[in-house]
């Protein structure tokens, strides 16, 4: 799944401080060999050079489901 910026997604990286949190992506950026990585935003920052797997999408729809 790719993703778009303004998407709403849940990092999953232990070697970051955001891991478990939930950003906003900022920018896409792909290299010369087709790899996509995202700028994420966070409420204390922001995570760089973030791989596609490495993202879930968030579930922000969660209250309408009831």
């Amino acid at each position: 799944m790719s993703f778009e910026e303004d998407d709403q997604v849940v990092l999953h990286d232990e070697h970051s401080e955001f891991d478990g949190e939930t950003g906003t992506i900022t920018q896409t950026m792909e290299s010369m060999f087709g790899d996509v990585t995202y700028t994420v935003s966070f409420e204390d920052g922001q995570e760089a050079g973030v791989p596609e797997d490495a993202l879930e999408a968030a579930d922000g729809d969660e209250d309408d489901e009831e």
